[in-house]
């Protein structure tokens, strides 16, 4: 199975294997923050497509917040792992109080990265959904049942590396699924990278802010 360089390397890669959405004025691409957005911001330029951020945080089992309990998404959105909740006997109370504080973390992400940009409308467009990998499938999920809200006519799932018990379930959610490798066992996303840093979120800021300025040269 192949292992990409970096962020970069496997958003060209995915780049081009959604060529056939290229040259288009109803596509847009979304990246879910924060290490989605590096592999996005290639996908974006190779489609000639604009880029924004679509909110969504994994919901940490208390204790263990490496272990998904769920995921939450802009727009209220809420996935839940239920046999995650049953193994470990979460309370509602538990719960309540890793969704405020991941609620937090999503309102002052979308102030910071946007600033003085304003979302980008997805209504009746084709939505390509972009992140680095996928593991159990949970925070993808949130970001694809929020994405439906905006209303776009087609929802495209589109991921560099991912698990196949992820891929299962994503597809019958996305109108698309693009997954470039499946590896088995998955492990965990940053295996299938050389270079796997994390994305702070002045990177976000960055990229964004440069595909903008990019589009806005080009209708000049």
């Amino acid at each position: 199975m192949r292992i990409y360089e970096d962020r970069r390397e496997a958003g060209e890669c995915l780049g081009r294997a959604l060529k056939a959405y290229s040259n288009r004025d109803d596509v847009l691409v979304l990246a879910l923050p924060r290490g989605g957005v590096p592999v996005a911001f290639e996908v974006a330029r190779a489609l000639d497509a604009p880029l924004d951020v679509f909110m969504v945080r994994k919901l940490g089992s208390p204790g263990q917040s490496e272990l998904a309990m769920g995921a939450i998404a802009s727009g209220g959105i809420r996935v839940m792992n239920d046999e995650i909740v049953r193994m470990l006997g979460l309370s509602d109370d538990a719960i309540a109080r890793v969704m405020r504080r991941e609620q937090q973390e999503i309102e002052r992400r979308e102030a910071s990265y946007r600033k003085d940009l304003p979302p980008l409308e997805a209504k009746g467009k084709t939505v390509i959904l972009v992140d680095d990998g996928v593991a159990t499938g949970a925070t993808m999920r949130a970001a694809v049942l929020a994405a439906r809200q905006l209303e776009p006519v087609r929802l495209v799932v589109a991921v560099p590396t991912a698990g196949r018990e992820a891929c299962e379930l994503l597809e019958h959610e996305a109108d698309e699924l693009l997954c470039l490798e499946m590896p088995e066992p998955y492990l965990a996303v940053g295996y299938w990278y050389r270079s796997f840093p994390q994305v702070g979120d002045e990177e976000v800021r960055s990229l964004l802010h440069s595909r903008s300025r990019d589009l806005e040269k080009a209708l000049k």
